[in-house]
């Protein structure tokens, strides 16, 4: 969970502490706004923050809020607009607007302190929860996928806050993970991208030799057998498996496992030829086409790529394709 905001927790935690906290969340934006729809910041009665709505630009304004938010126990929906000067400052080229909402927690009108133990029990257990609240009336709850009073589906495979109406959805996904199986060149410069892209990734090869500290300094490496690893590593709907080694003893054992799953990309190198191979032996070992044509092969998407640093590219790019376009996937 390298990558995973505890905007929430440390929330909570302050309210265990015994201190009055405010979540703030942004729920609209308009034109080059600092940060997307559903960032969090969290602030206690000492003024101490975590998390951002904007990066820097009205964090000061809202703090303020939060704190007559806490007296008067009155959630509240704020509009700012950032200037292009403000917004320059974050790294941005140009202004924009965002709206936020300030909700003390466990006071008045707030949410009560049981439904954001229910958020991170969710989000503890990696299930996607989505936190729903009605601007109008302030009712609140936290579902799953399965909620059936508002199809919240695109929204969970988007990664996509936003308002239904006078209702607004704020999602929280599991944190993206990858699992690469095979400590070949490739995997030097695809775990580096996995993680600026935001995705805890673990590299699989039981070859000490190959996977070191050294080639791969500062991934996490673990040198099981792969299917044992990513057994034990556990599959969901937010991870995606890479393949790297050609080795059969070594990328069967993980392809088998993952094919069984529900991740959202399984990705095997090797060429037209090696994948022919590749499904002759798993529908031997009884896999469906249907399992079977979840396996991305040859792996990336196909734009040329010719040297290690490139392939890697190439697959970062179809794995964001598979997860940002579900329509597209096997």
């Amino acid at each position: 969970m390298a990558d995973y905001d505890q905007i929430p927790e440390q929330a909570l935690d302050w309210v265990y502490a015994g201190k009055g906290a405010v979540l703030a969340t942004v729920i609209q934006t308009w034109g080059s706004a600092p940060r997307p729809m559903g960032s969090q910041l969290a602030i206690n009665e000492d003024m101490e923050m975590a998390g951002s709505v904007s990066g820097g630009c009205v964090e000061g304004a809202v703090v303020e809020e939060a704190m007559q938010a806490l007296q008067d126990g009155v959630p509240r929906i704020l509009e700012y607009g950032v200037s292009d000067e403000e917004a320059f400052a974050v790294g941005l080229a140009c202004g924009g607007a965002i709206h936020v909402i300030v909700e003390p927690i466990g006071v008045g009108q707030g949410p009560d302190v049981a439904l954001l133990e229910t958020l991170a029990a969710y989000r503890a257990d990696r299930r996607a929860a989505a936190y729903i609240v009605n601007t109008t009336t302030w009712e609140r709850q936290v579902v799953g996928p399965e909620f059936d009073g508002l199809d919240l589906g695109p929204r969970f495979a988007s990664d996509k806050s936003g308002f239904e109406d006078d209702v607004f959805v704020n999602i929280h996904n599991p944190p993206l993970r990858m699992i690469v199986v095979g400590a070949v060149h490739i995997a030097q410069p695809l775990m580096q991208m996995a993680r600026v892209a935001g995705y805890d990734a673990v590299l699989v090869d039981p070859r000490e030799a190959f996977a070191t500290e050294a080639r791969f300094p500062g991934d996490r490496l673990v040198h099981e057998w792969p299917d044992e690893a990513l057994a034990a590593e556990g599959l969901d709907a937010r991870v995606a498996v890479v393949t790297l080694t050609h080795d059969p003893k070594l990328d069967d054992p993980a392809i088998k496992v993952a094919i069984a799953s529900d991740v959202f990309y399984l990705g095997c190198l090797g060429s037209t030829r090696t994948h022919a191979k590749r499904v002759a032996r798993l529908k031997e070992d009884g896999f469906t086409d249907t399992q079977i044509a979840k396996i991305h092969a040859p792996v990336g998407a196909d734009i040329g790529a010719k040297t290690p640093s490139e392939i890697a590219i190439s697959i970062m790019a179809e794995i964001t394709e598979r997860l940002r376009r579900p329509e597209t996937r096997r």
